[in-house]
């Protein structure tokens, strides 16, 4: 499939020219959270048709974005994972996730949430600082999908799947988004139906100091 060109020198259409075909944006979404084989992308981006991921794994490829790597040990299958040039995407992509997210509310009719992006939007959430003593691990399950936050020496890694022994685990609730967003308080979370929570429910406040985005946009409908 021919590329897309503007005629315009300038690096904002440049990158549209690689980032602006359908489903790319959301294959670099997920390689950024983990190298992935080809069945674990389809897996995780419904409806996107076999052929066309092939080719926009191929593109890129050639764009420099991604690699082919087989796994070592007993395990040798494929996997795509990003290059230095494709990590870049991390912070862009995360400011545009941020971007769209000022203007999402209730899911539309048959839209999921996969591991990826739920990974994907804890990333683009979480906020500089975070505490330098101590250590907390949290799960955060969204209906099927659920992603977990290691906190440890001022450090947060994020990452797929549910974590072991967890300090805290949040269910999210019909109202989890207005949690997020900050229109939900901590203290009022459970009672106004946004999280379900198993744990030390007094940690609530350390992740929301570290995941919460109060939008305007939202606050002001």
């Amino acid at each position: 499939m021919a590329k897309r060109e503007y005629g315009q020198y300038c690096g904002l259409a440049r990158a549209a020219e690689i980032l602006g075909q359908r489903w790319t944006i959301l294959i670099m979404r997920d390689l950024l959270v983990e190298p992935k084989r080809y069945s674990d992308l389809a897996a995780g981006l419904p409806g996107i048709p076999s052929n066309l991921l092939s080719t926009r794994l191929k593109e890129l490829e050639n764009d420099g974005l991604i690699r082919r790597e087989a796994r070592s040990g007993a395990n040798r299958s494929i996997v795509y994972t990003p290059t230095e040039r494709g990590a870049e995407l991390v912070p862009v992509l995360d400011s545009i996730a941020r971007w769209g997210a000022a203007d999402m509310h209730e899911p539309r009719e048959h839209e999921i949430v996969t591991e990826a992006s739920l990974v994907s939007a804890l990333r683009s959430a979480l906020q500089d600082e975070a505490p330098r003593n101590g250590s907390m691990t949290f799960t955060v399950c969204v209906g099927e999908a659920s992603a977990h936050a290691l906190v440890s020496d001022g450090m947060v890694r994020l990452g797929s799947g549910s974590a072991e022994n967890a300090d805290l685990k949040i269910i999210a609730g019909p109202r989890f988004r207005d949690f997020l967003a900050g229109v939900v308080e901590p203290m009022n979370a459970e009672s106004e139906g946004a999280v379900e929570l198993f744990g030390d429910a007094a940690l609530l406040n350390k992740f929301a100091k570290l995941f919460q985005v109060p939008y305007t946009r939202v606050n002001s409908r």
